[in-house]
């Protein structure tokens, strides 16, 4: 697509896929990456995914990014004959940002498990993108990633998680109830040797997962039954850390009120997760895969990658409680009546805070950052039947994280309620145990 770094698959194609009845929609890998980071892959310019937002504002640049997303749903919508039918955009994301702005503008929230994420903070925010907008919740299991082990190895960080995490991973995914799961890249499931194809370590484990845990464990949920006692919302900033390139506009930086996100995760998860950023790509983090970049490519793949202990960068719990993400445009509705519910980010409009007002004088606890609320509403106080908590950063040892001690939950425990149904997961090395209560 002209001045983009983006490519359309063809109506035409799409039209003769529809005709067969073999199209599911058409997903784009990773567009809040290549929004933020066009420079990532192509060098000769700078070209994100959905347009230039140079010289913008953050209001501004989502609003050309949701044009442009609408604008390409129309032509699918207009060139193909899907029997009426919904052809879903689909938006894989390795970065917790931009889910929200995708999922306003008509895409299907596609959240990559496993990779460099925060698997809560990922699947929390995906959740409430498709919650609040109405959209389907695709999920992927995605085996590239920082650590190696004794496993075959496709390339360099592929697999970059051991086989215990990725079933683990797909039983996760799997419970959240999503419209759609799969993994990404089939040639890792799989080798061609001996004049045959044979099933990796990983490729047994998607075989007992599809064979054998989904028939032993039918869902009576699905993720729109999600039932959040605690609420983050905040603004879209496409912060994740570094700041930059804020929508890809590559003439000014998130504003630092943005960082307020990372603080109130840290203090929703017990501190388990950083305060300076929501994924691995933030400073702190190694990446043990960049050892097999010494290996020639010529001899991959690798049966066995290395011969020693896994290395565990990434694991997959971090401590949360029942916990969904809104953005600032979020209505009485969807909201509902958490017991908790934090304010963070940049911005807020005046209609949203003047519901987390009544929110907090029905019973929730509100915990809002001061330069998101009014003059008269700027001071901590009982309000009515729950409290108006104000703060200045969030810190771990001031008022707000006072004010959410009782809602935290066990800080070895990540729960999420479906309908009448908690799953609650615990850690397992970089693995998860799960139970299901009632």
């Amino acid at each position: 697509v002209a001045d983009t770094n983006r490519y359309d698959v063809p109506t035409t194609a799409l039209a003769e896929a529809a005709a067969a009845g073999i199209l599911l929609g058409t997903l784009y890998d990773e567009p809040e990456h290549l929004q933020i980071n066009a420079d990532q892959y192509r060098k000769d310019a700078f070209l994100p995914q959905f347009g230039r937002t140079d010289a913008t504002t953050a209001e501004t640049a989502e609003k050309l990014i949701i044009d442009a997303i609408r604008g390409r749903a129309d032509e699918v919508t207009a060139a193909v004959d899907s029997g009426g039918a919904a052809i879903p955009m689909i938006a894989e994301h390795v970065f917790p940002v931009m889910f929200h702005t995708f999922a306003r503008a008509g895409m299907a929230p596609c959240p990559k498990v496993m990779k460099e994420a925060f698997q809560p903070l990922q699947l929390s925010t995906s959740l409430g993108a498709a919650l609040q907008y109405d959209r389907p919740l695709w999920i992927c299991a995605d085996l590239w990633g920082p650590d190696i082990g004794p496993w075959f190895t496709r390339a360099p960080g592929f697999p970059g998680h051991s086989p215990a995490e990725y079933a683990a991973a797909l039983r996760l995914g799997y419970l959240f109830g999503p419209t759609h799961l799969f993994t990404e890249n089939v040639d890792v499931l799989a080798r061609f040797i001996d004049g045959r194809f044979a099933r990796t370590e990983f490729g047994e484990v998607w075989a007992e997962f599809v064979h054998d845990f989904v028939p032993r464990h039918p869902l009576t949920w699905s993720f729109r039954d999600a039932r959040p006692s605690t609420v983050l919302i905040h603004a879209e900033d496409s912060n994740f850390g570094r700041g930059r390139r804020p929508f890809g506009d590559r003439q000014r930086e998130a504003p630092a009120e943005s960082n307020s996100i990372f603080a109130a995760w840290h203090l929703l998860s017990h501190g388990t997760l950083p305060a300076h950023g929501s994924c691995q790509h933030i400073d702190g983090y190694s990446s043990p895969r960049g050892q097999l970049k010494q290996i020639p490519r010529e001899q991959f793949p690798l049966s066995r990658a290395v011969d020693h202990e896994p290395t565990t960068v990434h694991p997959l719990f971090h401590a949360l409680n029942n916990a969904v993400v809104y953005d600032e445009q979020v209505d009485e509705q969807t909201l509902g009546a958490p017991e908790l519910i934090m304010v963070a980010g940049s911005r807020l409009p005046r209609a949203t805070l003047e519901l987390l007002r009544r929110r907090a004088a029905d019973g929730s606890t509100v915990v809002i950052a001061e330069w998101l609320t009014a003059p008269e509403w700027s001071q901590s106080r009982r309000l009515e039947n729950g409290h108006w908590i104000v703060t200045h950063d969030f810190a771990p040892d001031g008022a707000a994280a006072d004010a959410i001690q009782p809602h935290l939950g066990r800080p070895d425990e990540w729960t999420q309620r479906f309908g009448d149904t908690t799953l609650r997961f615990t850690p397992d090395g970089t693995a998860l145990d799960f139970e299901l209560l009632a």
